[in-house]
């Protein structure tokens, strides 16, 4: 993942990521440039979550679309990921730079907290994730993150960023003009009314015309 144009799509899969799943990823992924793909499951085993992975990651890297593993170091290490994102109790950081390497990205959710954020780029990772900026179906929004936050961040740190939480084509403007480097989108794009592929298609318009 890179930061460049200034903003980038970044989906987050739904917790179904079974049945037509791998056609539905292709069809966004096809439709428009996406910089990343977090595969996201919750309750299953390595060896399940490892089979669903798999057809998801090939469709990855026939786009070019970074791969990256939710909370699970260990299941990033097993699928050569691009990439492992964690949350705050999912997993030190040092340890998945040691585990994985020097070339797999790394980031990590930082809430609300400017101190997590500064911690988390001193430590090394190569993104931080901010948020929720929206009320969200998919995750119960516990961290209320302000605009001002990307703005603060931009204008002094680097590394990357990343804006989460609720967010939709209609007000990811807001979030693109503060300063984040990509948006992490769920709904936004599964739930999209008129299908993924529109959805991808109408954030890549908004970040051409930010």
């Amino acid at each position: 993942m890179s930061a460049d144009p200034a903003c980038q799509l970044y989906i987050i899969s739904p917790l179904e990521t079974g049945g037509d799943f791998p056609d539905r990823l292709r069809e966004a992924l096809s439709a428009a440039p996406v910089a990343a793909f977090q595969f996201r499951v919750k309750g299953l085993d390595q060896h399940t979550a490892a089979r669903f992975a798999a057809p998801l990651q090939t469709i990855c890297a026939e786009y070019d679309t970074a791969f990256i593993v939710n909370d699970d170091i260990a299941l990033a290490a097993r699928l050569n990921a691009d990439g492992v994102h964690l949350g705050q109790g999912d997993g030190e950081l040092a340890e998945a730079r040691e585990r994985l390497g020097r070339d797999v990205q790394i980031g990590i959710t930082c809430h609300d907290s400017r101190h997590l954020a500064l911690e988390a780029g001193e430590a090394g990772a190569d993104y931080v994730a901010f948020g929720a900026f929206y009320p969200s179906e998919t995750k119960d929004t516990q961290h209320q993150a302000d605009h001002e936050l990307l703005s603060w961040w931009s204008g002094m740190v680097e590394i990357p960023c990343v804006a989460i939480g609720g967010i939709t084509v209609a007000n990811a403007r807001p979030l693109i003009a503060a300063g984040a480097d990509f948006l992490a989108v769920s709904g936004g794009v599964w739930k999209h009314a008129d299908g993924p592929a529109i959805a991808v298609r109408e954030f890549n318009e908004v970040f051409a015309g930010a």
